[in-house]
């Protein structure tokens, strides 16, 4: 004996699609535009800004400095700052032939200074003058 079965057939009707004419009177179907809600622009937002950000990290990973220094080495000696020492007073005991305001400029370059305010007990190289 045989079975035979049979499946019923469902039409899916098709959307229609919107068309327009063109000047020879022919039939021109319309293409549907992509629309993004609100969640789906925040998504692309987002995509957009990982991708941004994860370029700066990749292409700005890579550091600029040498191991060399950047001038000529000059000889240097410490000098403990006392109570009332200034940073002019420093200098001008450094500073052999009176270029003070020059002495100045280097001792804040050699350290790093952001302003000429010393601090008693601090270390500073001060450049050795012959």
């Amino acid at each position: 004996m045989s079975t035979m079965t049979a499946s019923p057939t469902v039409r899916v009707p098709r959307p229609r699609t919107s068309s327009t004419r063109t000047a020879a009177g022919a039939r021109r179907p319309v293409r549907a535009q992509v629309r993004l809600t609100r969640r789906g622009r925040f998504v692309v937002f987002l995509a957009c800004l990982f991708l941004v950000l994860g370029a700066a990290l990749f292409l700005g990973a890579t550091s600029v400095a040498t191991g060399e220094s950047g001038g000529a080495e000059q000889p240097t000696r410490v000098v403990m700052v006392g109570e009332g020492d200034t940073l002019w007073a420093i200098a001008s005991a450094a500073a052999g032939d009176g270029e003070v305001r020059e002495m100045m400029h280097t001792i804040k370059q050699l350290n790093a200074l952001d302003s000429s305010m010393l601090v008693a007990g601090q270390k500073i190289f001060v450049p050795v003058t012959d």
